[in-house]
């Protein structure tokens, strides 16, 4: 780890007790800004130092990638108060005429407005449509200033509830593999060399319930979630059954 990074997970290691102390001193809610994969590692690294505020992870939708940590228990508070997320929805003016606009387009279009990443989320697209999860403190500047992505004009509008693709349950399949070890059924699910696979672990590209995973040989349980960078998310259900080969039939929820 280079000292800039060590500097950055102190830095965020002493913002998150800041606000868990101040939350539970004062009896009130903070959230903090939304963070990546990698970031949320270091929360977990932590999380034990936080129980005395209580916690809780949501990026808006289940399964998320980038959340918002909230700090403040209803139990000791007495109430409950939602995440400061919103979802705009993003569509284009003329849909005959708008390109087929990618992820790194959308972002880019909120960069260009100096939008800050850590104050948007997970950004969805399904059908030409995007959906963007943002604090809600940057949303009415989104919804009025994003007019154009690349050369579409685009609209933008809050959405009242999850759009339906976030609603979507996720494919069930069943794999016959060797072992219950990540990489065997990652290989199976994504049809990758057990070798490729090895390189999606070396390079930092495995997660398992936000947590990132370096060695191949984890065994999976069920309700696990796993994110593949590149390659998508599923969960795993568990073994079913045992071929008469010895080898085993496990199920997942592929997201797609």
């Amino acid at each position: 780890m280079s000292e800039d990074e060590k500097r950055e997970e102190a830095r965020l290691k002493k913002r998150w007790a800041e606000l868990s102390n101040k939350s539970y001193a004062q009896n009130i809610y903070l959230f903090t800004d939304f963070l990546n994969l990698a970031e949320q590692e270091i929360f977990w690294q932590c999380a034990s130092d936080f129980s005395q505020s209580g916690f809780r992870l949501s990026g808006g939708y289940d399964q998320a990638e980038r959340v918002m940590i909230g700090f403040g228990n209803p139990q000791e508070l007495g109430y409950e108060m939602e995440f400061p997320i919103q979802c705009i929805e993003i569509s284009p003016l003329q849909r005959k005429f708008s390109e087929e606009l990618t992820h790194r387009d959308y972002l880019g279009a909120l960069m260009n407005l100096g939008i800050d990443r850590c104050t948007t989320g997970d950004i969805l697209i399904e059908d030409g449509t995007g959906y963007l999860f943002c604090n809600a403190v940057i949303s009415p500047f989104i919804r009025e200033n994003l007019t154009k992505i690349r050369h579409t004009s685009v609209k933008c509008k809050s959405m009242e509830q999850l759009p339906a693709v976030l609603k979507r349950e996720p494919v069930l399949q069943e794999l016959t593999v060797a072992s219950l070890r990540i990489d065997a059924v990652i290989a199976r699910l994504y049809n990758i060399a057990r070798s490729s696979g090895t390189e999606l672990f070396l390079s930092g590209r495995i997660w398992v319930n936000g947590r990132r995973v370096e060695k191949t040989s984890l065994l999976l349980k069920d309700g696990d979630v796993v994110s593949v960078r590149g390659y998508g998310k599923f969960v795993f259900y568990g073994q079913q059954r045992q071929t008469k080969k010895g080898r085993l039939c496990v199920a997942v929820g592929r997201y797609v």
